[in-house]
């Protein structure tokens, strides 16, 4: 029997979910959680196999509860759940040592199939996004860039910016210019948007 948890915040989704995995003979739904702290509670308390869980939780997303989970109970792997998936998020999952990466829209029978496959030990990811994080091109920005345009991400302001990476305003400004053009973004905000979709940040 596959001892299966599932994290998802949409209480729709969530019950259909668990009802389609409970109608299966070989697996069985341990514990549901709405929220993402209460994940590695859960776990510990009902040891399940597998654990399914959306990306985009409150409280602590999916990626973030994944690696937690890994940390606390390795004996359970984990399957992420996500609306839209791109290879930024691909990247941060195989890092956050996740067994499968599926999107919400796929047939029920294929995540069954990936959850089985899990729970034996495969590593299973959607096809598509898998391609699509091997044809990505690599990360044109220096490691100044970048850690420049995550501060600004942040909503760190550009003379705070210099003064952290004791740089003057003007080359911090340059490095955020050489940024969105490297990046092909219409400003900086677009650069980020471009950055952390392809997992650069």
């Amino acid at each position: 029997m596959i001892r299966v948890l599932v994290a998802e915040d949409m209480r729709i989704l969530r019950d259909t979910l668990v009802s389609v995995l409970n109608l299966e003979e070989d697996i069985k739904v341990v514990a549901q959680v709405a929220a993402g702290p209460a994940i590695v509670p859960a776990a510990l308390a009902e040891r399940p196999d597998v654990a399914m869980l959306d990306i985009d939780l409150p409280g602590l997303d999916g990626l973030t509860a994944a690696a937690e989970l890994h940390e606390r109970m390795p004996a359970c792997r984990v399957v992420i759940l996500t609306v839209l998936g791109h290879p930024g998020q691909l990247r941060a999952a195989l890092a956050a040592h996740v067994s499968g990466f599926m999107v919400k829209d796929a047939p029920s029978d294929q995540l069954i199939d990936v959850l089985r496959r899990v729970a034996a030990g495969e590593r299973v990811i959607d096809p598509k996004l898998a391609l699509a994080t091997l044809e990505m091109k690599e990360n044109p920005l220096s490691e100044r860039e970048a850690d420049v345009l995550r501060r600004f991400a942040a909503g760190v302001d550009l003379p705070e910016i210099a003064a952290e990476l004791f740089l003057s305003y003007g080359t911090v400004r340059n490095y955020l210019a050489s940024a969105v053009t490297k990046l092909g973004g219409r400003n900086r905000i677009d650069a980020v948007r471009v950055a952390t979709k392809a997992g650069w940040l």
